[in-house]
């Protein structure tokens, strides 16, 4: 009996992208609004609203430390010999 690496290599497909779900807007607004629930907040309170903002601002503070990374290390992968052209050289 022999076997084929197709449906393997799909159902490993499958399972891994399965893995890269993401929430949407409604279901992270939830999750924050238990997160400051539990910190013990109110809700309809100043302190409450201001608890959303300051994770919503981690938030993004986050993604931005993220994308400077990721641009930080496709420079440096970028960065290997750079051939210019011969009339960049005075002599």
């Amino acid at each position: 009996m022999r076997f084929s690496a197709l449906p393997f290599t799909l159902a490993a497909l499958a399972i891994g992208l399965s893995a890269c779900q993401t929430m949407t807007p409604e279901e992270r607004r939830a999750a924050d609004e238990r997160q400051c629930l539990s910190y013990g907040f109110k809700p309809s309170t100043s302190a409450f609203a201001t608890c959303l903002q300051r994770i919503d601002l981690d938030r993004r503070a986050d993604a931005r430390a993220f994308r400077i990374q990721a641009d930080e290390n496709f420079d440096d992968f970028m960065a290997g010999p750079r051939y210019y052209p011969r009339y960049y050289y005075r002599r």
